[in-house]
């Protein structure tokens, strides 16, 4: 399945760790980077790749320590793949490198620099990325923008994200954190506008957020139902077009979207 949630989760609490898997997250973000003091760092590595001798997750690494994070949880067989912050072509070209052991290990990339944005071809191109995240938080500081509540300061770059995602054939990206946890409302309207901006999935900092994030990137049995029935119409269409119960014109562009509601259904 692809997650359509993604929890972080501190490299360096071993309780969290431990009951993180029983919280409802599609997948798991162990995190050595924003969540952990530098001076623990160390010792969350070794934390982390003990515990992935027996649960399945993926690692946010350093940018500036790579290759000790790396060093660190290549090989374990829990890890399930790398996520890269501050992820730009020369990084990404590095950790490409030091996993050279493990061909078959994939790289979430984070975008969160101007330098990546100037240069999203390459970023979302790189060996081992299948799916492209966006850090706002870090976007905004560099970009000395003041984002409103709907953030439509950062809509260009979601655009710009979106649309690289599927110029490489990666997996729709991956929606950024929102830090207000106890604001449920507010994270399933900006959850469902970055459904409708084309992202399916969503980074949580909080177990409280992942019922609200799964069910937005759920198709409700209403939107399965007009899938199907618009992948039959057009099936039985003599031609090329078809259309709908509301006689709206039914075209493949139309059940290629279908189609992609279907598959999140399964």
């Amino acid at each position: 399945m692809t997650p359509r949630s993604y929890l972080y989760v501190p490299g360096d609490q071993p309780d969290k760790l431990a009951g993180a898997g029983r919280r409802g997250a599609d997948a798991l973000i162990v995190d050595l980077e924003d969540s952990v003091a530098p001076g623990r760092r160390p010792a969350a590595r070794s934390t982390v790749a003990e515990h992935l001798t027996g649960a399945v997750a993926w690692v946010r690494i350093n940018a500036d320590t790579a290759a000790e994070d790396l060093a660190a949880i290549a090989g374990r067989p829990g890890l399930a793949g790398v996520v890269v912050p501050k992820a730009e072509p020369e990084l990404l070209a590095e950790v490409d490198a030091l996993l050279s052991g493990h061909p078959d290990l994939p790289v979430l990339a984070l975008l969160e620099t101007a330098r990546a944005l100037r240069r999203l071809d390459e970023v979302a191109g790189a060996p081992r990325v299948v799916r492209l995240g966006i850090g706002e938080a870090d976007l905004a500081g560099e970009l000395n923008l003041r984002p409103g509540p709907d953030r439509e300061e950062l809509w260009p770059i979601r655009s710009a994200v979106v649309v690289a995602s599927a110029a490489a054939g990666l997996l729709p990206p991956v929606g950024p954190v929102d830090t207000s946890v106890r604001d449920l409302s507010a994270l399933r309207r900006t959850t469902e506008l970055l459904l409708r901006q084309g992202f399916r999935a969503r980074t949580a900092i909080s177990p409280t957020q992942l019922a609200t994030i799964n069910e937005v990137f759920t198709p409700t049995e209403q939107e399965v139902a007009a899938a199907r029935d618009a992948v039959a119409r057009l099936a039985a269409a003599p031609s090329g077009v078809a259309l709908d119960a509301r006689g709206r014109m039914l075209d493949p562009a139309v059940v290629r979207a279908a189609n992609e509601v279907l598959g999140r259904a399964r």
